[in-house]
């Protein structure tokens, strides 16, 4: 259990410097005449761990990244702020972590203000080109004009004048996750000699899954090579700052969009030529293990082209003259992915790892239509209904635990929680604190329901909201979710009370409380019938989930299927998720899930659960193809 108290005091500790350094950004300097202006190459693949020969995996063939390696400096400890793409793009592109603007959860559409820059757009003003081949995804409302000089299939630096320094990204989608979708079988490695970790069954899909996806890293590979041979090509190897990472970790079940290293972790070269290598981290062909994530990349480009970092900005620069000390932690974290709500943060050092779950009673192992899409993932849920998952296997599927604290060195692929061992308590204090304190630091929106969030920033931006004490009151938030995530019955009567707060985001930690003890929560009914006729739409949703899942549900399930019709897509798709929670429970909302409408999200929900409860819809419309103006 987290301590309220805990909460309150860093809340206190951190709220002067957070409400100073992010309170209005400022616009960065005039780029210094003086310095040096590299090209600068981004190399970005997608979906996949470090899964490189240079990292160690022996079946991984990928010679080009390998010698790469030796020609740069290999980061041993580079992670993905979020292990799903779009809020990853997000936080690259920006600088800033996506719960403190409101873009954290996946497929998000919320504007930011326009003070917030993408950094490409301070190079393009400092006379770089820039281009974008050709992935944005960065999961904000708009693209912000200026940004890139070409982002398409077209963009590449031959199309700068003559002597222009350049800025591109060429992203490669090979290893991408639908990869496996099509259940294609491994011709060229031998499943039978893949390595599996402890959390994937042995079956013959994982190991087909494996194989065949170390097929596509070294088809990504290949493709890495092939841009590379063209700068060497054009000359400009000598000119040009290579860097190549992966967009998250990944790709088969419990890596991609869990805060594990199998989801967090990415590969990162950096690659200097003989008259920049004084802005190197090392020698080429040395490792460091510099703690380095996404935060750090905008910072970064924008010092290794001598452009002074904006003072709003909450990466830190690691390369060139503006780099900061090496960090103690990042962070993590975890939002809405696809269609199923979660609301999970983490800090890693270069040894632990802590993850604080604010939905514990939700298993990691939610039913997300595009994780099972891949055979291998089929192949988990079939083995769970038959009841033949055992150890880190079966825990996909269980409920959370409040804390995870995990020794990455001794136990690398994180089975083994110590949050509960005495031996690690000082640790765990410690990594506890830094999560809170960041929370604050950054104005973590995350502690409001998402269609709550956009209720209430209505007329101005999430991140505005995020530092409008009035609007948002991040301590008392945080001090009802750590009652609510207590799961303690003995605490009833402080959820009770959390119920009738003014503020209807304490109210809906409460509900989240009552519905997290389950029938344990009985003693607070009347409070939850109250809830029903609550002004927020994510308390009536959360106490009405609590009290159908008690076997109340006289009034709670109409209350559902009326949310289920509401007119923020966000909140439809919380009472969709509670509809599908409730199961057998939820028949007879059964009519009502049928007629759904709204986003692809709700759709997606509300068709698993009435297939759950064996009832079928019509088949989803095919998708249109756009058609391509004529030139």
């Amino acid at each position: 259990m987290v301590s309220t108290s805990g909460t309150r005091r860093a809340f206190l500790k951190t709220v002067g410097l957070g409400a100073a350094t992010m309170a209005i950004p400022r616009a960065a300097s005039a780029r210094d005449k003086s310095a040096e202006r590299p090209n600068i190459l981004w190399l970005v693949s997608e979906d996949n761990g470090p899964f490189l020969g240079c990292y160690g995996y022996k079946n991984a063939i990928t010679p080009h990244l390998d010698k790469l390696a030796a020609e740069g400096v290999l980061y041993e400890n580079a992670f993905a702020n979020a292990p799903v793409c779009a809020p990853a793009r997000s936080t690259i592109i920006t600088g800033m972590y996506p719960p403190s603007m409101g873009t954290q959860h996946m497929r998000s559409k919320n504007a930011i203000p326009e003070t917030i820059k993408f950094f490409p757009q301070y190079l393009r003003e400092a006379g770089y080109y820039t281009t974008n081949r050709s992935k944005t995804d960065y999961n904000i409302a708009k693209l912000p004009k200026g940004t890139w000089d070409v982002c398409s299939g077209g963009g590449h630096w031959k199309g700068r004048k003559k002597g222009q320094p350049f800025f591109s990204i060429f992203n490669i989608g090979t290893s991408h996750e639908s990869c496996l979708h099509r259940g294609t079988k491994a011709t060229k490695q031998d499943p039978a000699k893949v390595e599996l970790p402890p959390y994937h069954p042995d079956t013959p899909e994982f190991r087909n899954d494996w194989a065949y996806y170390y097929e596509r890293i070294t088809q990504m590979d290949s493709q890495m090579g092939a841009i590379l041979a063209e700068l060497e090509k054009d000359g400009l190897a000598e000119d040009t700052i290579v860097i190549y990472y992966a967009d998250h970790g990944g790709v088969l079940v419990r890596s991609k969009r869990f805060l594990f290293d199998s989801g967090t972790h990415v590969p990162m070269i950096a690659r200097f030529p003989k008259k920049y290598q004084h802005l190197a981290p090392g020698k080429p062909g040395t490792r460091t293990d510099r703690l380095v994530s996404f935060i750090d990349l905008a910072p970064s480009m924008l010092s290794l082209a001598g452009i002074k970092i904006p003072d709003y900005i909450q990466g830190e620069a690691f390369l060139g003259r503006q780099a900061a000390r090496p960090r103690d932690y990042v962070y993590l974290f975890r939002g809405r992915m696809d269609e199923r709500y979660d609301f999970a943060r983490a800090v890693r050092d270069k040894k632990y790892k802590y993850i604080r779950n604010y939905m514990p009673h939700l298993p990691w192992g939610q039913h997300l239509d595009y994780l099972w899409r891949s055979k291998s993932t089929q192949s988990l849920w079939k083995e769970h209904l038959a009841g033949r998952l055992k150890g880190a296997e079966k825990r996909f599927f269980e409920p959370k635990a409040t804390e995870e604290l995990y020794d990455t060195k001794a136990d690398p692929h994180e089975v083994n929680n110590l949050a509960g061992d005495p031996a690690c308590a000082d640790v765990l204090k410690r990594m506890r604190e830094a999560q809170l304190e960041w929370a604050v630091d950054i104005h973590d929106i995350g502690f409001l329901p998402e269609g709550e969030f956009i209720a209430r920033s209505e007329g101005s931006t999430v991140f505005e909201l995020a530092r409008d004490k009035k609007k948002y009151d991040q301590a008392a938030l945080m001090a009802a979710a750590d009652i609510a995530n207590a799961r303690d019955s003995k605490r009833l009567g402080e959820l009770i009370k959390l119920l009738g707060d003014k503020d209807s985001g304490v109210r809906y930690w409460g509900a989240i409380g009552c519905l997290s003890l389950g029938d344990a929560a009985a003693g607070a009914s009347d409070a939850l019938k109250n809830a029903l006729d609550d002004s927020c739409p994510n308390v009536r949703i959360a106490a009405a989930e609590s009290l159908c899942s008690m076997g109340k549900s006289d009034k709670a399930l109409g209350v559902l299927v009326e949310a289920l019709g509401h007119s923020n897509v966000r909140v439809a798709l919380h009472a969709a998720n509670a509809l599908d929670y409730l199961g057998d429970k939820a028949k007879g909302a059964v009519e009502a899930m049928k007629k759904a409408k709204g986003d692809g999200y709700v759709e997606r929900t509300v068709r698993w659960a009435l297939g759950e409860l064996g009832e079928k819809m019509p088949p989803p419309p095919p998708r249109q193809r756009r058609r391509r103006k004529k030139k």
